[in-house]
């Protein structure tokens, strides 16, 4: 869903093919989406039944260079993502809390955002079903400072970075059988906020997930966990994440994953104690690059951290007593 990057960039086009960037993809991707569920959708909060907090870095179209605007000496990186979550149960809310910070930076472009979210959970069928709401907040900045003219003096510039605040809207349904499956709608940006400073749109954007997870009866050590992830942005542009992975007693997994006219990707990671370490590769299909169409990426990295505890609650004393009168 990026826009793929030209190959050459005025500084009228780098301004207008970044404002596209704006438009047309916001919402960060991550291949290893099956391990980042709340980040998608609110009423995932605490749905785990632990404390949770989650890290996770991606280094997008690696090997991919700007070519920098005359005048300049460089154009901005590629796409880099950074994110944390952290989640939790809360039994007198009947249902979870959660935050959200993702750090998301291209070219002279970056934006940071800072979600809230509530989950109210209550048993429905073999499972639990969850409705969420989420209070977003996007720092939306621009440095145009780094952008130069023919000349080296734009008065578009002018040594200017631009800087605006977006509120926005989240709302999401997630309905899990533990150890079974799971299925999740939600959307993002409900509000579709727009700033005047930087001529620039939230975009709605629709993601559908869901998981299962199946034991061999020959292989009981073993689970299989397909899984998918569908965004449309706009309710029209639309991307496609499918996967599957093996994993061995809860120790460790390996799996493959495939975003529709993107990538191909291989994931691994190891469970210990309560973390949870994992890493993923994307080799680029679009005409972006990769070994499958020789452009100039040769690929996406990125790292996985989860750590996870279920906080222990003693029993409160027994303040009842028993005093057996016998009456003769």
């Amino acid at each position: 869903m990026r826009i793929k990057l030209c190959k050459k960039l005025s500084l009228l086009v780098i301004a207008l093919g970044f404002s596209c960037v704006a438009i047309a993809q916001q919402e960060p991707q991550f291949s290893q989406y099956m391990f980042n569920r709340m980040s998608y959708n609110p009423g995932y909060a605490g749905s785990s039944g632990s404390i949770c907090a989650t890290a996770m870095y991606r280094n997008q179209w690696m090997g991919l260079k700007l070519d920098a605007p005359t005048g300049g000496s460089e154009a901005g990186s590629t796409p880099t993502d950074y994110l944390f979550t952290f989640d939790m149960p809360v039994r007198f809310l009947h249902g979870g809390l959660g935050l959200t910070v993702v750090k998301d930076e291209i070219g002279y472009h970056d934006n940071i955002d800072v979600a809230l979210d509530y989950a109210f959970r209550m048993f429905w069928g073999e499972g639990n079903l969850s409705a969420g709401a989420e209070l977003a907040m996007r720092n939306d900045n621009f440095d145009l400072s780094s952008l130069h003219g023919n000349d080296g003096s734009d008065p578009l510039t002018n040594g200017r970075a631009e800087s605006d605040m977006l509120i926005d809207a989240g709302v999401g349904l997630y309905y899990q059988v533990p150890g079974k499956y799971y299925l999740g709608l939600s959307v993002k940006n409900l509000l579709a906020s727009h700033s005047d400073v930087n001529n620039y749109s939230n975009v709605r954007t629709l993601y559908a997930m869901g998981g299962y997870d199946y034991t061999p009866s020959s292989a009981p050590s073993i689970r299989i966990k397909p899984s998918f992830l569908i965004k449309a942005a706009n309710f029209s542009v639309f991307q496609a994440d499918l996967s599957c992975l093996l994993d061995y007693q809860n120790a460790f997994w390996t799996g493959l994953g495939y975003r529709v006219q993107d990538a191909l990707y291989v994931m691994a990671g190891v469970h210990f104690k309560k973390f949870r370490i994992g890493a993923s590769y994307d080799f680029t299909t679009s005409a972006l690059g990769g070994p499958f169409k020789g452009g100039r990426s040769f690929g996406s990295l990125e790292l996985y951290l989860r750590f996870c505890f279920k906080p222990s609650i003693p029993k409160k004393p027994d303040t009842r007593y028993r005093n057996t009168i016998w009456l003769e």
